[in-house]
């Protein structure tokens, strides 16, 4: 081949074949590499609004020890950082409304939300279609994009 002394000639096959190996490898670990999901907090980001707590419609005072305020609007945003914030506003007995705003970080399996409030501690919630359910302490509340 060329003149190229046999040695030198071995010597190139068996560097050919060597890369060639690692070549082929690395396509084959990458092409067969474990999935680990996404953050997907992008197709759940945006703002929910309150629809129902406990599947009845709003104005509506949730079951609480002691009574509690009618609640007459609510919302969720989710933000795609894993942040959210959240409003609503409450009826109170002399007829007057008052509002509160919450935030806090939430984490996403699937379907399954785990929200933790700054000042507050946690609850569980679940987002199907485009209705998100938050469960606090037993009471349901319902959200739709």
């Amino acid at each position: 081949m060329f003149g190229i002394d046999p040695a030198i000639r071995r010597y190139m096959k068996n560097i050919q074949a060597i890369l060639t190996g690692i070549l082929g490898l690395g396509l084959c670990l990458t092409g067969c590499r474990t999935h680990t999901p996404e953050n997907n907090n992008s197709n759940s980001s945006g703002v929910y609004k309150l629809v129902s707590i406990n599947d009845h419609e709003l104005p509506y005072s949730p079951p609480h020890a002691g009574g509690a305020p009618e609640v007459r609007a609510g919302e969720i945003t989710l933000i795609e950082d894993g942040s959210f914030t959240s409003a609503m506003n409450y009826g109170l007995p002399d007829g007057k409304e008052t509002g509160r705003e919450f935030k806090g970080s939430y984490s996403r399996n699937g379907s399954d939300f785990h929200l933790k409030w700054e000042g507050a501690g946690t609850t569980t919630a679940s987002l199907e279609g485009d209705t998100f359910t938050m469960n606090n302490e037993g009471v349901l509340f319902a959200y739709r994009k």
